[in-house]
């Protein structure tokens, strides 16, 4: 396992982030606790996590995922444990969830810190997150900028102040966001350096064989920001094991949840999906560890985000760091990427 230095902070990251929406609706509290060990007795120190969680997103279940990793965080050391979690944003309509309105406020952050400490079992968080913008942006698949659907929203200087106290307070180390596009990357770290406030050190969207967004403006913004990328949905929802191609098990996410990963049902994914198989079985490599060799492979990568259903396949996963992929399958993938360009994005 390699470990990587978190854009600006102290924080050295396994390549790979052990996520966990599964937990509490897919995955028991002892299976998440299986994984959980599996993981971090194997070289993992990374663990993402959000107050939403599990997914998908219920009153009944909200918050169990985070109350399963605190049964767990609690008889751990600490100190050898990387938390990151999030906060959710606006525009999703949980009206059960504190106000029933999300914004990035003073009020919900600072509630919402406090609620996943006590369900997390610790003093702080080392890794906290922004879910999705409190101001309107494309989001979750899509891809187009609708100027009428812009809404008031609170300043980021405004929710970086709040960040700020919380920081001085201890209770959170450093700041990130999800799900961001290049204007807020460059936005977030401008005000924090002219108002001498907390810098965003990490970004974590969506990334994969099927969704390479990142590689442009993003790419460019996490550059010269050095915010690197946590990368989620390498496997787009498990698409690119190939399962979905002939088994399609009822089981699976996208099977088993109506309306879930609408992103991943557009033109062009079985196409893709089927090519990059083929790449992988010509050259002796699972499927799934040509996915993620890829991912983690990009310069803009600091880790890595892998989500299991079950132990196996986090063994699978986590075997992939030993997969390291040549010249002339960097050109195979390039070539399948000219004729099927972002298909899931």
């Amino acid at each position: 396992m390699k470990y990587n230095k978190l854009g600006d902070s102290d924080l050295q990251v396994s390549e790979i982030t052990l996520g966990t929406m599964t937990w509490g609706n897919q995955n028991t509290i002892t299976e998440a606790h299986e994984q959980l060990d599996y993981a971090f007795d194997n070289g993992v120190n990374f663990l993402d996590a959000a107050e939403m969680y599990p997914v998908p997103v219920q009153e009944k279940t909200q918050g169990l995922t985070e109350s399963y990793i605190g049964e767990w965080l609690a008889k751990r050391q600490r100190d050898k444990v990387i938390v990151a979690t999030k906060i959710a944003g606006p525009g999703r309509g949980f009206a059960w969830l504190r106000s029933g309105v999300q914004k990035i406020d003073r009020q919900n952050i600072e509630q919402a810190v406090d609620d996943s400490l006590k369900r997390l079992q610790t003093d702080y968080i080392d890794l906290y997150q922004i879910h999705w913008p409190d101001r309107y942006v494309p989001r979750f698949g899509e891809t187009v900028y609708d100027v009428t659907k812009e809404h008031e929203t609170v300043p980021i200087s405004e929710q970086l102040a709040v960040f700020d106290d919380l920081i001085k307070a201890g209770k959170i180390r450093h700041i990130g966001v999800s799900n961001e596009t290049p204007w807020g990357l460059a936005k977030f770290s401008h005000v924090a350096k002219k108002k001498g406030l907390p810098k965003i050190i990490s970004i974590q969207n969506a990334y994969s064989l099927l969704n390479r967004a990142f590689d442009g403006a993003l790419a460019e913004a996490s550059h010269h920001t050095n915010v690197p990328l946590l990368a989620y949905s390498p496997l787009a929802f498990g698409l690119l094991t190939g399962k979905y191609l002939h088994d399609n098990p009822p089981k699976a996410r996208l099977n088993a949840f109506a309306g879930f990963g609408d992103r991943y049902r557009k033109p062009n994914v079985t196409n893709a999906v089927a090519a990059y198989v083929e790449i992988a079985k010509a050259h002796n490599i699972k499927p799934s560890a040509l996915a993620l060799a890829f991912v983690r492979s990009r310069w803009f990568v600091a880790s890595t985000i892998i989500g299991a259903t079950s132990l196996d396949q986090l063994k699978e996963d986590l075997d992939s760091i030993n997969v390291k992929l040549d010249p002339a399958i960097f050109a195979e993938i390039e070539n399948v990427n000219s004729l099927y360009p972002n298909p899931a994005q």
